[in-house]
């Protein structure tokens, strides 16, 4: 990779909520700008603004997204190890949530600017939205 990524920070606060596999996926996941969700034989995993979430669901509450701006080319390499290097560096756990475009990576809010300062301390540019 020769150029820089470029990451946005998304507005809302995310919550990574955990329902059984047989669940059928809730109304309140589908709100919001960002909303992923996973299925396997074991879980139902939804990754959405956090206050939508019904109190009762069990929920990793606390969340925020960095975007990897712009449309990545499925034959780049490294790019989340990378990313995840850096954080890991400042002691920034990640969760990680991939798209067919893009990357998002998803830092606790505590730890939301120590991210951007390690991210820019290595050459990136951040944009808050």
């Amino acid at each position: 990779m020769t150029e820089k990524l470029k990451f946005e920070v998304l507005v809302d606060t995310l919550g990574v909520c955990r329902l059984c596999a047989s669940q059928s996926i809730p109304q309140w996941a589908y709100q919001g700008e960002f909303f992923s969700i996973t299925k396997t034989t074991e879980e139902l995993s939804i990754v959405c603004s956090e206050v939508v979430i019904p109190e009762d669901v069990v929920c990793e509450r606390g969340w925020r997204a960095l975007k990897i701006a712009g449309i990545l080319d499925f034959s780049l390499v490294g790019i989340l190890s990378v990313v995840a290097t850096i954080l890991a560096k400042v002691k920034v756990s990640i969760f990680a949530v991939s798209t067919y475009n893009t990357d998002y990576i998803l830092v606790k809010a505590k730890d939301l600017e120590c991210a951007l300062q390690a991210l820019g301390h290595e050459g990136y540019d951040v944009v808050i939205q």
